[in-house]
């Protein structure tokens, strides 16, 4: 059996459980009631809250993907000396992966849930109780409001904004910034209603533009 790996200046609350196989960098912060479940790694420099679950596979606190092209068209590294932090509550699915952040900290605040295979970009913020199903990403420095719902395989740019209570229906793709309570569907993401009449028409459209046909045609 491998136990778990720890370095230097961790600090791990009452009732923590931590399974085999796990590594915890340097100066990690872990609150009271959490479970690592077998597999995770967590980076230096990560805040866990209570009453966290964070499930197999799961990496909290690598390098964001930050490089800088130079004059010879290579890509230099930028470094990424933020950290991750994990409020209360905090449900990480299995093989998600959360990138520190450049500068600062990527936050998800208390209660959010994740979905297993997600990726959390740097300097994402994800406000409560916001929860993500599988395979969604989120580019880097992208705020998410609070009791958002999102579906699996959501795609979302980075730097936008998306407001409170806002649902994004599977496979959609968001390129902009998001008001509150918008429900959204579709690559690029329309509004819920006009895209399900939008899709109607599209259902629809070999049979209009034979109507169409028809009609030049008798002209």
């Amino acid at each position: 059996m491998l136990f778990p790996i720890t370095g230097n200046n961790v600090t791990i609350g009452n009732n923590v459980k931590i399974y085999p196989n796990v590594y915890i960098g340097d100066n990690v912060k872990i609150g009271d009631n959490v479970v690592v479940f077998a597999g995770a790694k967590i980076y230096s420099e990560s805040i866990i809250g209570n009453n966290c679950v964070v499930h197999s596979g799961v990496i909290i606190g690598a390098d964001g993907f930050g490089f800088t092209p130079n004059s010879d068209g290579e890509f230099s590294k930028v470094p990424q000396t933020g950290n991750v932090i994990l409020e209360d509550n905090v449900d990480v699915g299995a093989g998600t992966t959360i990138d520190r952040a450049t500068l600062g900290s990527t936050i998800l605040r208390k209660g959010v849930k994740l979905d297993n295979q997600i990726q959390i970009a740097h300097n994402v913020e994800i406000g409560e109780h916001t929860v993500i199903a599988a395979q969604t990403g989120v580019a880097g420095s992208t705020k998410i409001g609070k009791h958002c719902m999102i579906g699996g395989q959501v795609g979302i740019v980075g730097h936008i904004v998306i407001g409170n209570n806002v649902r994004i229906q599977a496979q959609s793709g968001i390129g902009r910034n998001v008001k509150d309570n918008e429900v959204l569907q579709g690559s690029p993401a329309l509004n819920y209603g006009d895209f399900n009449k939008s899709y109607v028409h599209f259902k629809n459209l070999p049979k209009i533009i034979n109507r169409i046909d028809n009609l030049e045609n008798k002209d």
